[in-house]
């Protein structure tokens, strides 16, 4: 069976993925889920995107593990598609779901209209500061998940949403799947499309939204089962 390095979106900390691990776990797999520097129980580290890439190699050189499922949600597709590239013959496979892709050079808030969200995070000393429940409606989420996710959300470091992403070479040459939430949004990003025309990487599609690890647990560590073992 694999093993799973699973990292969550910007704000959220390894609690988010409670109920996937458990789905996984029973299936065979090793699952560590991983709080990046700078949020949750880490708050105070500094952090910037590199830093967070760091904390992904680490990880997976500490528990020295092989055949590694790397998985990143929103955000954190940007350190875990980097560090993909760094982990070598470790990774078996790299999952992003409804995620951002790094390519080299451009930042998380590339393509944005990043103006507001770079005047908030210089309001909220080098913060990105943590959203209203109105945030999380219309994604599929009850109001005892959207609560959690207010509670348990921390303020995310400012610099890992700016800063370039570093790679030496295609995203499209990894072994990838995509997996696309439809209820956030149905259409596949256009840098995804392109990449999808790798016969390495591969779509699929879940009719939640963009929490998916909240709004639907089992039927998102059902598409990382078949990712890793293709049952």
């Amino acid at each position: 069976m694999s093993e799973f390095v699973l990292v969550a979106g910007a704000r959220l900390g390894a609690w988010a993925w409670d109920e996937v691990v458990v789905e996984l776990r029973a299936a065979g797999h090793g699952v560590h889920p991983l709080t990046l520097s700078g949020v949750a129980e880490r708050q105070g580290e500094p952090a910037g995107q590199q830093t967070h890439v760091r904390d992904i190699v680490e990880e997976v050189e500490r528990l020295d593990v092989w055949d590694v499922v790397l998985v990143g949600h929103s955000y954190a597709g940007i350190p875990v598609g980097q560090a993909a590239e760094r982990i070598g013959e470790r990774l078996a496979r790299v999952v992003f779901v409804d995620a951002s892709v790094p390519a080299d050079g451009r930042s998380f808030l590339w393509g944005w209209d990043s103006a507001g969200v770079e005047a908030s995070i210089s309001e909220h000393d080098g913060f990105w500061p943590t959203p209203a429940a109105d945030h999380f409606a219309g994604q599929g989420l009850t109001d005892e998940q959207i609560a959690r996710m207010v509670s348990g959300s921390t303020p995310h470091p400012g610099a890992t949403l700016t800063e370039p992403a570093v790679l030496t070479g295609s995203m499209g040459d990894l072994p990838a799947t995509y997996v696309k939430c439809l209820l956030d949004d149905p259409e596949t990003p256009g840098d995804v499309v392109e990449l999808l025309k790798s016969d390495r990487w591969e779509l699929v599609e879940l009719d939640t939204g963009h929490w998916p690890m909240f709004s639907s647990p089992r039927e998102l560590a059902a598409v990382l089962h078949r990712s890793a073992t293709g049952d």
